[in-house]
């Protein structure tokens, strides 16, 4: 399972929320969350590392310059920490896309793991958490954390188009070079 939520990370198109949902399903709220939490770090990890290694080169790989220039406010470490921890933090922002950012503004690993295990906790635990509803058969809880964490992800996901958009620079390769 943990090797699963590390692929999903990998790949960060593949959505996250539905393998914590069936963490939650498969091994109860707190197992299942556990064992989401690992794997992420992992795929973090490995995705850091990996970033720190190749550069902005290797996040061309997988992103267009437009969006890597969308995001162009994490070229300031200091703005990074920060502004990193509030979009790992918010409900429906792409946490995933983001992980392929986190090596370019010299954030350290651990700064960078800090980050991802503080603020994703809340939104994998509600949704192992969801996922355990609905294998305890509670589907009325299950579907009030659904209701709730998709208005959450709506609004996270509007915020998070509106700090891209007032935050974006113009930004140049050489400037994410590790």
């Amino acid at each position: 399972f943990i090797g699963m939520v590390v692929l999903q990370v990998l790949v960060a198109f593949i959505p996250g929320e539905a393998i914590e949902l069936a963490a939650g399903y498969a091994f109860g709220g707190m197992e299942g969350t556990v064992l989401s939490m690992v794997g992420i770090v992992i795929g973090s990890c490995i995705i850091y590392l990996a970033v720190r290694k190749f550069g902005v080169k290797m996040v061309e790989v997988f992103f267009s310059k437009k969006s890597i220039s969308e995001v162009g406010f994490l070229k300031n470490p200091k703005k990074a920490k920060v502004l990193a921890f509030l979009l790992m933090l918010i409900p429906g922002t792409p946490k995933d896309f983001l992980s392929y950012f986190a090596g370019l503004p010299r954030l350290t690993l651990s700064q960078w793991l800090k980050i991802v295990v503080i603020a994703r906790l809340p939104s994998v635990l509600t949704s192992t958490l969801t996922g355990a509803a609905a294998g305890e058969e509670q589907y009325g809880l299950a579907v009030l954390m659904l209701i709730v964490t998709a208005l959450l992800s709506a609004a996270g996901i509007l915020y998070y188009r509106r700090i891209c958009k007032e935050e974006n620079e113009a930004i140049k390769p050489d400037d994410l070079a590790a």
